[in-house]
């Protein structure tokens, strides 16, 4: 079964911003580790190793097989609500963020990745799509490696991220 595409494209200035959201029926904190705490984050996407307070540390996608760790920034991060991050990798730079809000007894959770090209739009917002499911299923028990980004995801959700009329 192909997941329907939640996320949005808005545009900002001239490039494009992908916006999508989860909610999960976990307080706030439970959420805010899954998406900060390295042995968390190595349940759906990757790792990271150094010292945050630095501004910066070491990012490993291994959720992609990487090995070969890369700088993420930290513009800003206010626990348990508020994480900007820039991913530099030879593709460029990710900057991205991350918002979480209590919701009713849970917390939803609203990723941002800013500054995206118009011809990159489709795979960037699937592997979003992807990444962020990967994270419900981290955290609701069910099976991470199930979830099948060439199935499922890309090229199939690639037209729901086109780029707003100009």
């Amino acid at each position: 079964m192909t997941p329907t595409p939640t996320g949005r494209v808005e545009r900002r200035g001239e490039n494009f911003a992908l916006i999508l959201s989860r909610t999960f029926d976990a307080p706030i904190e439970e959420v805010w580790a899954s998406v900060t705490e390295s042995d968390r984050l190595a349940r759906w996407i990757g790792t990271w190793e150094g010292n945050p307070a630095d501004g910066v540390v070491d990012w490993t996608m291994t959720a992609e097989g990487v090995t070969t760790p890369e700088p993420m920034r930290i513009r800003e991060c206010t626990p348990p609500h508020s994480l900007k991050v820039t991913a530099e990798s030879p593709m460029g730079h990710w900057p991205m963020e991350i918002e979480l809000k209590e919701v009713e007894g849970g917390t939803t959770l609203t990723f941002t990745h800013t500054d995206v090209h118009r011809e990159w739009l489709g795979s960037i917002g699937a592997g979003w799509e992807y990444y962020l499911d990967r994270l419900v299923a981290a955290e609701t028990g069910g099976d991470v490696a199930a979830i099948d980004f060439e199935r499922d995801y890309f090229p199939s959700m690639g037209d729901h991220f086109s780029a707003p009329e100009d």
